[in-house]
This record gives C-alpha cells, structure tokens and sequence, in this order.
C-alpha cells in the first residue's frame, strides 16, 4: 500500500472537484485528487459537455429540415445514429485528457480509485477490486462527490428499456417513441434530442408546467414551441409506476383528477431529480451533519469539522456545474488563507440548451412581487430583433424584471436563440447593481441577439423605440 502526505485531498474529479484542486496548487498547496472513474466527473463525462454535443447535432438536423428556408435544395439525406453518439463521447474523452494536462501543468497528483474519509485527516483509496491501495494523510479535505439520478419506488430503471441520462446518451439506436419522466432541465433536453431525430415524444411533469423553476411566461413560451414541434406535454401528471415489457416500455399514470391511465413507448427516460453520492465515503463514522440528505456547509463550504468541506452537488442546490467550480474555488482559497467572499447563490445563472434556449438569473417577477417589490418589467421579443431574423431564429423573447423604487435589476429571464451565450451580462449587472438606465443607455452592438437585453430594461422604463 502506498502513504501519502499532502495539504489538501480532494475527493472526486467533477467541476467542483478538479477546479478546487488546481486553485489550490496554484495557491501553493501539496494537492491529491481521488477519482475512481474518469477525471471530469458526471458533467464532463456524462452530463453538460456531452449533451451539448449531442444537442448540437439535433439543431442540425432541425435545420436539414428547413434547410429549404435558407436556399438549400436538400431532399435526400440520411445519418448514422452511432456516429452522432461517438461524436459525443469523442468531445467527453478530449475535455476529460484537458483535465488531466492541467493536473500534470500545477502538480497535482492524481489517484485513481475510491475514497474514504477514515479519520478527519486520512482518506483511504481503494481500487476496482476493493481492496486498499493507497493512504492519504491531508490537513484539508474537500469532498466533491457529486450526485446521481433520483429513483423512485414502482419506477424499476433497468437501464435498458427505463433509462437514465446516461443510458440515453450512448443509446444504439433513435427510438421511435420516448416517455420523458420530468421536466427540468434534463427531461427537456433530451426531449429535444430525441424529436429532432423523429421519435414521438411524451413529457410528464408532477407540477402545473414544465421547467417548473423558470419564470411562467418562459414556461409558456417553451410549451407552445415544444408542441409546436410535435411533443405532448403532460403536465400536473404523476408517474405511478415504469415496466419493462421487453420490446416496449409501460408506464401507469395518474392525472389531476385523480385518474388513472396506461401508456407505452419504446422507452422511457428518468429525469426526476439527483440524489448526493453520500454513502461508502465515511460520513457516519465521523459524524459528518447532513441535511435533506446532502452536506450540510457553512458560508466558506466547511463542514461541521472545521478542516473537511464539501462542494457540488453533494452539498445542495442549485445543482449546476458552474456553481460546484465557484464553490471549489471558494474552498480552495479559504484553506490557502485568502481573504474570500462567500458566494451569493442569489445571482447564480441557470440554464436548458435546448431550442429554443433558456436562460436565467435572480428573481422571476412572481418572486419579485412575493417579496415585496413594486415592479417594473420590460420585454423584447426577438421577432422584433434583426439579428433573429437574419439567422432565422426569430422566436421567444428577453423579459427584465426591475425593483421600481430604484431600478435596479431583480432577474433576467430569456428564451430564444443562443440566450445561454446571452445571460452572462444580466449576471454581471446583477453583481454590480446596475439599473435598467444603465443597461440602456450602454451601446450595445448592431445587429446582435444581445440587443435584446438593452431593449427589453429600455422598455421597462418606457423609452423602447423598437418594439
């Protein structure tokens, strides 16, 4: 067995975890990072990175469909479903070689196997066997764990007719009918995918809409375009119970007024929810709080033992890959002894990259108004914007939601074309306190799709001269 000595371990390789261990090489400190698959974690090898490339695949075969539109005469074509899948996986393994140069670049080891905390300075690897191979004594410990696909009683994911996202990434063929459990980010993703290559597509959602955290009139826009594309939406519908049948799948479900009813596919999807790798990682043994079963943390990321933190999705929502990099980078320079500020989770951005795209920060203007704000709102729809029609993108709209004493930005709220490239800026003005007038009166360039930010904090004040 091999021993170690280090500053800091971290455990898991995710966007959390590797980033936390490069920040903190940078910062000086000896770093190990423990990973039992490969380096990147569920997002770099199974979650964001993939599906976008995935995801890009089916806004071509969008556009081959319309392709007439912009002057092709395309009426013959074909494609290999394996390939667009190898295609996905080929970006995964690149970006997951990126990680491990940069590894390699700050000095940070790099240990693969399993980790387990033993006592609050030793984490013990072990291998695919399970037996132990190496001993790592640390001052610091960050756990990056992350989390995995929610199950739930009477849905029996078999992971081949009842799949995960995972499943559905490498998936041999297109299906021809597909029953999309939830309608978060990933449900709504992937229902895109699979009707971009032709398969009838049936949502289910629990709550009253899909992308039931987005502002309503995102919601809404996003139905009408989902079905508009040919998706049944079933909304205020509860999964009862998911069964193989051997070629088909069946799913029991009950509607709001309580009836029952059967319905069948080739396959069907689960996407309600993750659940925290919490378990095999010694939590109990030392006595690590949890909470609503994940990582209960303070402000700086520390667990309830002062020298072992917890980042990602293993410590609660929001689950995003952007938010466990910041939370690493927080928890990295805290153990450097860097003077930090901790992370305003009230200003993190969300995003759903399917088409047309969404994307959001801060309070929707039902939350605004919950809160006691007197509100202003302007919008901008991109059927008014040129740039949308120039790339034949026309659709959605930017919604701005101002506090009205003040001005001052409370959320942006976005729906259309490559609005996920867009909502970066509605963050930034956020974390500066900006004020519709000065999103308005900053010349933005013509013609962009980001005009439409400007517009819409134009038209909240009254003062918009395109729309």
């Amino acid at each position: 067995m091999n021993t170690h000595n280090c500053d800091l371990v971290v455990i898991g390789s995710g966007p959390g975890g590797y980033v936390a261990a490069v920040r903190a090489a940078q910062l000086g400190l000896d770093t190990i990072c423990v990973e039992k698959e490969n380096l990147g974690g569920v997002c770099l090898n199974w979650g964001c990175i993939p599906t976008k490339a995935l995801l890009k695949n089916a806004e071509y075969m969008h556009f081959l469909k319309r392709s007439a539109e912009f002057g092709f005469d395309i009426k013959d074509y074909s494609y290999e479903f394996s390939k667009v899948v190898k295609r996905s996986r080929d970006v995964s393994a690149k970006m997951s070689s990126g990680i491990g140069f940069l590894f390699k670049k700050y000095k940070v080891k790099h240990l693969k196997g399993a980790g387990k905390l033993s006592d609050k300075n030793t984490v013990q690897v072990f291998g695919e066997n399970g037996e132990q191979t190496d001993e790592i004594k640390a001052k610091n410990i960050i756990i990056a764990t992350g989390a995995r696909p929610r199950m739930f009683d009477g849905i029996e994911v078999d992971r081949k007719r009842v799949i995960t996202s995972k499943e559905a990434m490498v998936i041999s063929e297109a299906p021809k009918s597909i029953l999309v459990m939830g309608a978060g980010a990933i449900g709504v993703e992937f229902a895109y995918f699979f009707n971009a290559y032709g398969a009838k597509v049936t949502i289910i959602e629990m709550l009253d809409r899909i992308l039931p955290i987005e502002d309503e009139e995102i919601s809404k826009e996003l139905s009408r375009n989902f079905r508009k594309a040919g998706m049944s939406l079933l909304t205020s519908t509860r999964v009862l119970s998911a069964k193989n049948l051997g070629n088909e799948v069946s799913l029991k479900i009950q509607k709001k007024d309580g009836t029952e009813e059967e319905i069948k596919a080739d396959y069907a999807l689960n996407a309600i929810g993750i659940q925290a790798n919490l378990e095999n990682i010694g939590l109990e043994q030392l006595g690590i709080q949890t909470e609503r079963n994940f990582i209960k943390v303070d402000k700086f990321m520390r667990t309830n033992i002062e020298n072992i933190f917890a980042i990602g999705d293993i410590a609660g929502p929001p689950w995003l890959a952007h938010k466990a990099s910041a939370e690493g980078i927080l928890a990295a320079e805290f153990i450097a002894g860097r003077k930090v500020q901790p992370i305003d989770y009230k200003n993190i951005p969300g995003c759903t990259y399917c088409q047309p795209q969404v994307a959001s920060v801060g309070m929707t203007e039902k939350k605004a108004k919950e809160a006691g704000y007197d509100v202003k709102v302007g919008k901008f729809p991109f059927t008014a914007s040129g740039k949308a029609h120039a790339i034949g993108e026309a659709v959605g709209f930017a919604k701005m939601v101002f506090d009205a004493k003040h001005n001052e930005l409370l959320g942006a709220h976005l729906i259309g074309p490559e609005v996920t490239e867009m909502i970066g800026e509605a963050v930034l003005a956020r974390s500066l306190e900006a004020t519709a007038e000065t999103i308005f009166k900053s010349i933005h360039p013509h013609p962009t799709l980001n005009e439409a930010i400007m517009e819409a904090a134009a038209a909240a004040l009254g003062e918009a001269t395109n729309i």
